[in-house]
């Protein structure tokens, strides 16, 4: 018979929870018995119920830098060991033009473009950095979530985003390279059409096109973010995972 043992549950922290990817990537941990710490820029979702939901939850704006570093230090405090297990940087906006229109380069204001790299770019390492000395002590994991978008050009996704993703895959190989040394890995997955609430009309169309033709879950998406956070993936550092059925064969 084995001992039991009272190791405290592994930490996970995750921005954008409230659905999609990030909801069912909290599902996939809380249900591995991780503890799961999210933040996004609103309250609790109700209708998302993990353990310790509503009191692991950190309500901030990405897109203001003050009250990111503010919601580091929240973490922090909320980390009782100072050890963060994985940080899972699933966050992102992606702006429309009037009637849900495609803002191309020539279209999207300069307000929107800082906008988009503020919570899209420059908040995953704002994290990670604020956070660093707590990943280094639980040799912890990083994930960067990109897109099917950052490295075509995409029918609905906008200039910004893509670039923004495209900057953020650039941004997961800089940090392997800074952070391994450190014990952390920092790896990145890039969804392609996957059966969310953000999904555009026409996606049908691009379906068609994917030789499993049809959509991704969620569920597979939060899968390899699992596996991306724990010892089956010790030796990976600096990967991007394209979960995309094969659109871009």
């Amino acid at each position: 018979m084995v001992a039991a043992t009272n190791q405290p549950p592994r930490i996970m922290l995750l921005t954008g929870a409230s659905r999609g990817i990030g909801h069912a990537a909290v599902k996939r941990f809380s249900s591995a018995g991780w503890r799961v710490i999210t933040c996004s820029r609103h309250p609790f979702p109700e209708q998302c119920p993990w353990a310790g939901g509503p009191e692991d939850h950190i309500q901030v704006d990405l897109g203001d830098p003050e009250d990111t570093l503010r919601a580091v230090e929240e973490i922090k405090r909320r980390l009782p060991d100072g050890e963060l297990h994985a940080l899972v940087n699933n966050a992102g906006i992606s702006p429309k033009g009037e009637n849900g229109s495609r803002l191309g380069t020539l279209d999207t204001q300069h307000a929107t473009w800082a906008q988009v790299f503020q919570v899209n770019f420059l908040a995953p390492i704002m994290l990670a950095r604020g956070l660093i000395e707590e990943l280094k002590k639980a040799q912890g994991s990083v994930v960067n979530v990109t897109s099917i978008a950052g490295s075509r050009v995409h029918p609905f996704a906008g200039a910004a985003y893509a670039t923004s993703k495209a900057a953020l895959a650039a941004l997961t190989r800089e940090m392997a390279a800074d952070f391994g040394p450190l014990g952390v890995r920092v790896n990145a997955i890039a969804p392609g059409e996957i059966d969310t609430a953000i999904l555009s009309p026409g996606t049908d169309k691009i379906v068609a096109q994917i030789p499993m033709r049809r959509l991704g879950t969620p569920d597979e998406v939060a899968k390899i973010i699992y596996v991306l956070c724990t010892e089956t993936s010790s030796y990976l550092n600096g990967a991007e995972i394209h979960i995309n059925g094969g659109q871009h064969v």
